[in-house]
């Protein structure tokens, strides 16, 4: 898998691919097409589209995926990142975005049912 300048993507290349019809995600500097793993993957759609079009690394390694699920990724390969095209700025760190969106559905939930949790 060693990547010539051709098979390089960048980090806004990425991000263009965030939907349900084409979902891309980073991890460990390498990109993945999961679009056609999205109904097959054990934490549910929602997890990998949430990181559709970003890195998430961190979270795929402290999900404490084993060796089938890191032998699966080879299947989705796409290209190496261009580590040189990151901007940190474009969005906030995956973990924080599932936080709020956690957060969001909990508020939903207690202003739906009040008294009940």
């Amino acid at each position: 898998m060693g990547a010539d300048k051709k098979d390089l993507k960048t980090h806004h290349e990425v991000s263009l691919h965030n939907s349900p019809n084409d979902c891309w995600v980073i991890i460990n500097a390498k990109v993945y097409d999961v679009t056609n793993f999205l109904n097959d993957h054990p934490g549910g759609d929602e997890i990998l589209l949430a990181a559709a079009g970003k890195d998430a690394s961190e979270e795929f390694e402290e999900a404490g995926h084993g060796s089938a699920a890191r032998l699966m990724l080879d299947e989705f390969y796409v290209a190496e990142i261009n580590p040189s095209t990151k901007n940190p700025f474009l969005q906030p760190p995956f973990h924080q975005q599932i936080f709020f969106k956690s957060s969001i559905k909990l508020i939903i939930i207690k202003a739906s049912h009040p008294g009940k949790m």
